[in-house]
């Protein structure tokens, strides 16, 4: 029982134990504190500096210890959050006032916020959770803690109390989702509440300790105006992405790990007309859609049986008797491919997925590549017709040396000569060199299409006029 231990026992599971507990959230809301008195403490005079230290956290370690001897689990997870701080924060003051622990006021604020995101929360990752500028958070065990701000690396002085501290945080994380992590299921793929992406690969696999990976979304959901800025795209090139999104192009979206595949479909489902009927498929749902008719699934992992899997093929299989308008698949990987393939060409245009590819053509390829793993034996023509009558728009999105993050071509897909896949450059991004500080100079140019492919497309839905002018303004850029 969580918050019950013998004496002398190593510091408890607090977030395991919690998550396990199937009925703390109907438990009534009596006082955290236990009746029984806490037994004789010591006195403790290690001083707690900002700069965490080994004498810091063996600080920590001990009011958290004694914390628990007083404190009634049970109850406190029945509270609702800002009464349970409170409540943590009067207890954890009457513990330091016993031990004589010597504190200044922010010392003894940063100590009481610490425990208190221990216990409600996701411990030493709070901060950099509540950071916008945080794109990824890799944490390699207990110790070593890496941040991406600006494209950049960094180590952070972020750091847990031991590996079971963290490994009862990842555990935490993905058991909100219906997930779990152990040595029988070492490997997880998760999110948080803010549809954030959680990796997690935990003992034995994992040689120093439990790994986990964020890749965090920003609160303020962006748009393409937010990619101009940013300079990922010219403003021309933002206008041709909207016209793409808004007649119905079926668009696959290319790009290497953390080159921003998922911002910019996000991006793009903005010019989605809010009349239309959305399904999204996903390991992890992390898309945060705009429209007010969108069906959000999710994959399902098997059970500890090792039944009821649902994988993404059944998801996209099943999408096809809802009514969907468009079906958007967070990320082909597998078989999974084919059904979406068959979706596009059979009436749900303007569907949407991404890959991980270094180029347009490649991704073409990798498509390929997945039904054939799939076990369907159809001849490679078939397979690349299938391909050429599904898919009308190639983006490839790129992570640059110095951290930026690009789109480098919008692509059309043109069709067959032989039994090669022919397609088009319309857009393409063209480095100029760098600056003094080693960012990457260059621009969107238009290759001169003045008709694209999806000419015709674009005039069924009377927007080839805006089209004719963005590409013109991109040729001008």
């Amino acid at each position: 029982m969580f918050g019950k231990r013998s004496e002398g026992s190593a510091a408890p599971n607090p977030v395991a134990d919690m998550s396990a507990e199937g009925d703390v959230a109907t438990a009534p809301k009596p006082k955290a504190v236990k009746t029984v008195s806490a037994p004789e403490i010591e006195k403790v005079s290690t001083r707690v500096h900002n700069d965490p230290s080994d004498a810091y956290y063996e600080t920590k370690a001990t009011i958290f210890n004694a914390l628990f001897e007083t404190i009634d689990v049970s109850a406190l997870a029945g509270m609702e959050p800002d009464a349970a701080r409170e409540e943590i924060r009067m207890i954890v003051d009457e513990i330091i006032a016993i031990r004589n622990v010597r504190l200044s006021v922010a010392e003894q604020k940063q100590l009481i916020g610490e425990i208190c995101d221990d216990i409600l929360g996701y411990g030493p990752l709070e901060p950099l959770l509540m950071r916008d500028d945080i794109a990824d958070i890799m944490v390699n065990g207990y110790k070593h803690v890496f941040i991406e701000t600006n494209g950049k690396m960094e180590k952070t002085n972020v750091r847990f109390r031991d590996n079971q501290q963290l490994m009862n945080i990842c555990q935490r994380i993905v058991s909100q989702v219906g997930r779990r992590v152990d040595e029988s299921s070492p490997i997880c793929d998760a999110r948080l509440l803010d549809g954030s992406r959680v990796n997690v690969i935990a003992p034995p696999l994992a040689i120093d300790g439990p790994t986990l990976t964020i890749r965090k979304f920003k609160k303020d959901k962006l748009t393409l105006e937010n990619l101009v800025e940013f300079e990922s795209i010219s403003e021309a090139g933002a206008r041709v992405l909207r016209i793409i999104g808004a007649c119905q192009c079926n668009i696959l979206i290319s790009g290497g790990t953390g080159s921003g595949k998922t911002t910019l479909l996000n991006c793009l489902t903005a010019s989605i007309h809010p009349d239309e009927r959305i399904i999204t498929c996903e390991d992890a749902a992390e898309l945060q859609l705009q429209q007010p008719h969108v069906v959000r699934l999710e994959t399902r992992p098997p059970n500890l049986e090792g039944k009821g899997k649902i994988d993404m093929s059944d998801l996209v299989k099943n999408c096809l008797r809802m009514r969907p308008e468009r079906i958007i698949v967070g990320e082909v990987r597998g078989p999974e491919a084919f059904d979406l393939l068959q979706a596009m060409n059979t009436g749900h245009d303007g569907s949407m997925g991404t890959l991980h590819a270094n180029s347009p053509r490649e991704g073409l390829a990798r498509l390929e590549s997945m039904i054939t793993m799939g076990g369907f034996s159809l001849p490679t023509r078939t397979i690349r017709e299938m391909i050429v009558g599904s898919i009308d728009i190639v983006i490839q999105a790129t992570r640059l040396r110095d951290g930026s993050r690009k789109i480098t071509h919008i692509t059309e897909v043109l069709g067959m000569e032989g039994d090669v896949i022919v397609t088009q450059d319309l857009i393409l991004y063209e480095m100029d060199g760098e600056d003094a500080n080693g960012k990457i100079i260059g621009q969107h140019k238009s290759t001169g299409i003045a008709r694209p492919a999806f000419w015709e497309r674009a005039r069924y839905f009377n927007l080839e006029k805006d089209l004719a002018q963005a590409l013109d303004e991109a040729g001008a850029d």
